[in-house]
């Protein structure tokens, strides 16, 4: 572990996901605490999964990387599972429809995909990477047979069935639901058991909306456990164990052993809203779905109401720094202080400081005008979510061309009369310079070449392309 990454007790763990807003449902929350402070034991090992759907997570999987963060943070050691396996089939939680299913190929590219991500936020946490492990390299290798003799028979179907995401498509008959999604829970389940049994792994992690599968997974182990206790016990002792504790009040406990899991709970805006999602779609975890740039705008655009939440969830900031920032919030909203930490602290963590630095000179170059100075691939992260149109090169040449006519092509005027109104009150400016009279642009305006950024107003910005 990096000399930098904070080592806290052990017993801490549970505490700080509780003030962090990242503690909702565990299994055993007191036998927990006593096996992550047991003294003279070699660090814990904990896991979440993550479902190779897409070729990057969304910002709603931060929840549990932080998670994995916080246990590493508190000198325990973290497992990243790929879904590569389960990924084949799909979880049908939160779906209201079956999932088309993918191929191989496309699962197995989504996971090495994803897998970046994990590496840059332990990074930027100042963290060892975690291990990461793929679900593909057991599950594609068990046999039909082995699935429903070994794992299937620990499982009720009535139990199954009761789970929410499975009753709620049993009851539109329209939807249903495949025996192929209706399954996932048991190949979910035996993760746990085989990172249990072949990696020493004993708690899983994840959202609340994945508690089931978690406890289905926990019972699991608890069954095979059971099992191979009852094994050694009548091989040491030539009896069974369920005789010996009728007879002599012996514990199972003697020849168990433990295992945990915990979740948080699902992310909500105060204002109702779905958290992660804009105007523009989900908020990615890698560029260039998502740029430094516009994750530094999402988490600046926060409420007052959600500012001091989210910079328990989403970054590494100490309780005392945490609550210095909400008093001066509190007294001084209108500088909205507890924002500027949060999208610069939250960015630096998936993006890296240098980015989220970057990021926040270009945000104040565009509140400013000031982009003429900015690099070209910054200035195409800052521009990406504004209006841009095309335009021919050639009207550029010599004299060049009216503004007047170039910005009755733009967003930023219907006509060309209303084009003239705003250039005659000065509202105009042209790659952060105020436009003076009628205007015209020449190639001495692009911007590296190819840009000219018009704007009207302090917020109203169109790109215009020039091949």
């Amino acid at each position: 572990m990096p000399e930098n990454a904070i080592k806290s007790t052990t017993t801490d763990f549970l505490d700080e996901l509780r003030w962090r807003g990242l503690l909702k449902d565990c299994t055993d929350e007191p036998g927990l605490s006593q096996h992550l402070g047991e003294p003279s034991t070699s660090p814990r090992l904990a896991y979440a999964g993550f479902d190779p759907t897409a070729d990057s997570l969304t910002i709603g999987n931060l929840v549990p990387i932080m998670m994995l963060v916080h246990f590493a943070r508190a000198g325990h050691r973290p497992v990243v599972l790929m879904g590569g396996g389960t990924g084949l089939i799909g979880d049908p939680s939160g779906k209201s429809a079956e999932r088309q299913l993918m191929t191989d190929d496309r699962v197995a590219a989504h996971v090495n995909a994803q897998r970046p991500i994990f590496e840059n936020v332990f990074e930027g946490a100042g963290l060892t990477p975690p291990r990461i492990v793929n679900n593909a390299d057991w599950l594609t290798k068990m046999s039909a047979i082995e699935l429903l003799r070994d794992v299937g028979k620990h499982f009720s179907v009535n139990q199954m069935m009761a789970k929410e995401s499975v009753r709620e498509r049993l009851n539109n008959r329209e939807q249903g639901i495949s025996y192929t999604e209706f399954s996932y829970m048991i190949l979910q389940a035996y993760d746990f058991l085989h990172l249990f049994e072949h990696e020493s792994v004993t708690i899983q992690m994840g959202g609340s909306d994945q508690y089931g599968n978690i406890t289905a997974g926990a019972d699991l182990i608890r069954r095979t456990v059971e099992r191979r206790a009852e094994d050694r016990f009548e091989a040491e002792h030539g009896r069974s164990l369920d005789e010996a504790a009728m007879t002599d009040g012996v514990s199972s406990a003697a020849y168990s052993e433990r295992w945990f899991g915990l979740t948080a709970p699902l992310v909500a805006k105060a204002d109702g809203a779905k958290f992660g999602k804009t105007e523009e779609g989900a908020i990615w975890l890698s560029a260039p779905k998502t740029t430094a740039y516009a994750m530094y705008q999402f988490w600046l655009n926060t409420s007052d109401a959600d500012a001091i939440k989210f910079l328990k969830l989403f970054t590494l900031l100490s309780r005392g720094e945490i609550e210095a920032i909400d008093r001066k919030h509190e007294a001084e909203p209108h500088k909205r202080e507890a924002q500027k930490v949060l999208a610069m602290e939250a960015t630096s963590l998936i993006h890296g400081k240098s980015e989220a630095e970057a990021a926040e000179r270009a945000g104040r170059a565009l509140f400013s005008g000031e982009v003429s100075q900015r690099s070209l691939d910054l200035r195409e992260q800052v521009f990406a979510g504004v209006a841009s149109s095309e335009h021919d090169r050639s009207q550029l040449a010599g004299d060049g061309v009216s503004l007047n006519d170039v910005l009755s092509e733009t967003s930023l005027a219907k006509s060309k009369r209303e084009a003239r109104a705003i250039l005659a009150n000065g509202s105009v400016s042209v790659n952060g310079v105020k436009a003076t009279g009628e205007g015209r642009l020449t190639e001495t305006d692009l911007l590296h070449g190819k840009l000219i950024a018009i704007r009207r107003g302090k917020k109203a910005w169109h790109l215009t392309r020039w091949a």
